[in-house]
């Protein structure tokens, strides 16, 4: 089995993450790509010391993106898997000194 600090990449914080930490004690995270939900279940309970209660996990695509230069090209942003993390509701996860 790989460390918990090779599975779980970095957290992923936006508005909507915001939201679902505030309101469903959800957390996002920037997982590897060939680690399973058992695997992830395991990191976060290891690296945070919580219970999970279910573990959500999606393959977020690549997106077409300008890039400029000399010529007008494009390029892809990369393609990453995104686990979403629902823990206990009487537990609390403190992302601030993440990574």
């Amino acid at each position: 089995m790989k460390r918990p600090e090779d599975i779980i990449i970095r957290p992923i914080i936006t508005e909507k993450s915001n939201r679902l930490m505030e309101d469903y004690k959800k957390y996002t995270f920037e997982v590897a790509m060939d680690a399973t939900k058992h695997e992830i279940k395991y990191a976060v309970e290891k690296l945070f010391g919580v219970k999970v209660l279910k573990v959500n996990t999606m393959i977020v695509k690549p997106k077409k993106k300008r890039v400029f230069g000399k010529f007008r090209k494009y390029g892809y942003t990369k393609a990453y898997k995104k686990a979403i993390v629902t823990i206990d509701p009487s537990q609390e996860i403190d992302l601030a000194n993440v990574r």
